[in-house]
């Protein structure tokens, strides 16, 4: 009996000659229609969003007081500000953009209200002042003054910072606490070296460096057993109207104080309008850097050796007179007198030295506030390794002096 052999070919389920597969080819097809199918579906909600944004943004910024993410500040109304001050009845000093007010909280803590002028609670003002206390509620160090909180309340804005008993660093060596008593070599080294390391901190020790941009001695203040804390850090951009002319140079730091590399300094004649301004050779980089508050630094540690002002009514500034000094070899000279030669001298070298340092024209060869730290430690060891054997020697030469006279008796 014949046997047949079958062969069945199902065309539905592919050639098996060539090896092809329509279940892959429909893959294939449904893979390149489904993928730009899905880009375009994510941009087209990407774009949704993005458009919704910027459709709230106003609406954001008109309530953008929620936006703030503080730590241990708080926010103030203005009839609680009003509370705390008394009605603003005791003014302590006048801030770069408005009067300073000393208050007292509910349980008893005392604090300086800083208020701002009404016309920086507008617009791109309000924004800036926002993003800046944002940062600096985020911001703790033992040489850092603490911002206690602020006010957003309507057209009044103002920082609550804690109160510093003490003063300024100004007012303890050139202003009224002075005259009153002075601050030895110790203190002052000490004070330089508490300063500095609260800059350094700004610098180094945040997520993003903080430039001060107005570092000068009216904002180093001492509390209490005279602790040296920096004030003010962070808030000395221009919150206000640029057309206001007093704001074209404290909005970038104080004359004196500020790097020569950053703006020009405004030589102010008599009855002349901001128009008119006779500008100096310094050239303008437009762009503070950390490099910038190393400069202000310095001219801080020249007033701290010298006691006197950046710029005196002669125009000579301050380092220019120290440097004719030391080229003199005349170090002794540069010291303030009041402090009697109770001094190390290599201390007050050092001091010098990195001040100068700090305060070099370019930029780019001064030193980090880590090396200014540094020196000024090695500076205040220097000191009070002296005032240790002074004290010990002061025994001695008492001994020393009754013998003698003992021996001149005879």
């Amino acid at each position: 009996m014949a046997r047949s052999l079958t062969l069945r070919y199902d065309t539905i389920n592919g050639d098996p000659c060539n090896g092809k597969s329509p279940h892959k080819e429909n893959t294939l097809l449904i893979t390149v229609v489904a993928v730009p199918v899905v880009i375009m579906a994510l941009l087209a909600c990407t774009l949704t969003v993005f458009c919704f944004c910027r459709k709230q943004g106003p609406k954001s910024q008109e309530n953008c007081k929620g936006h703030i993410h503080t730590s241990d500040s708080r926010e103030f109304t203005y009839a609680e500000l009003v509370a705390i001050t008394n009605n603003f009845s005791a003014c302590i000093g006048e801030g770069g953009y408005g009067p300073v007010f000393h208050g007292q909280l509910k349980d008893g803590t005392q604090v300086a209200v800083k208020m701002h002028s009404p016309t920086s609670a507008t617009g791109k003002g309000m924004e800036e002042f926002l993003a800046e206390v944002g940062s600096l509620t985020t911001v703790h160090h033992r040489y850092l003054v603490v911002l206690v909180g602020y006010c957003t309340d309507k057209d009044h804005l103002a920082l609550i910072y804690e109160y510093m008993p003490n003063g300024s660093l100004y007012d303890n060596i050139q202003g009224r606490n002075a005259i009153v008593q002075t601050l030895g070599w110790r203190d002052r080294a000490r004070i330089a070296l508490e300063a500095a390391q609260g800059l350094d901190y700004l610098h180094t020790g945040c997520v993003l460096p903080i430039i001060h941009r107005d570092l000068k001695a009216h904002n180093i203040l001492l509390g209490h057993d005279m602790v040296a804390k920096i004030s003010d850090f962070g808030l000395s951009k221009s919150y206000i109207n640029v057309a206001q002319s007093h704001i074209s140079v404290t909005a970038a730091g104080t004359l004196g104080y500020i790097d020569p590399e950053f703006v020009f300094i405004p030589i102010l004649l008599e009855s002349c309008t901001l128009a008119q301004l006779l500008f100096s050779r310094y050239c303008v980089s437009g762009r503070l850097t950390t490099s910038s508050d190393v400069f202000s630094f310095g001219v801080v540690l020249l007033e701290i050796v010298t006691g006197e002002p950046p710029i005196l009514p002669t125009p000579v500034h301050i380092v220019q007179r120290v440097k004719e000094k030391v080229i003199m070899g005349d170090i002794e000279a540069i010291v303030n007198r009041r402090l009697h030669c109770q001094y190390d001298f290599s201390s007050i070298w050092k001091v010098v030295d990195m001040a100068l340092l700090c305060t070099r024209e370019v930029s780019s060869e001064r030193p980090t506030m880590s090396m200014v730290v540094a020196q000024l430690k090695d500076a205040l060891a220097l000191e009070e390794s002296r005032v240790s054997s002074s004290t010990i020697s002061q025994v001695g030469s008492n001994v020393d002096l009754s013998i003698s006279w003992v021996a001149s008796g005879r």
